[in-house]
């Protein structure tokens, strides 16, 4: 495991280490998971945002896609019980 050093606000680090008070855990343990969600959380978000740029490439490519106009009205009628 390699070590990094983490400069924290005075305010925050007694934040932390007040959470972790009673619970068995240290403040390491607790930013060391924080750390990992928010790394989580970025690498699905950029997974997400290439996921959307391939999709519309491919339409773009493709050319099949419905006026949103079209989808809007569609469900709508749908929504009112209306057969379409």
């Amino acid at each position: 495991m390699s070590v990094t050093s983490l400069k924290l606000p005075h305010e925050l680090k007694e934040r932390i280490q007040s959470l972790v008070t009673g619970t068995g855990r240290s403040a390491h343990a607790f930013m060391v998971e924080a750390i990992e969600r928010a790394a989580q959380a970025e690498e699905l978000r950029r997974r997400f945002g290439e996921d959307a740029a391939a999709a519309e490439r491919e339409t773009l490519k493709s050319g099949k896609a419905y006026d949103a106009r079209e989808v809007f009205s569609y469900l709508e009628a749908r929504s009112r019980g209306r057969r379409v």
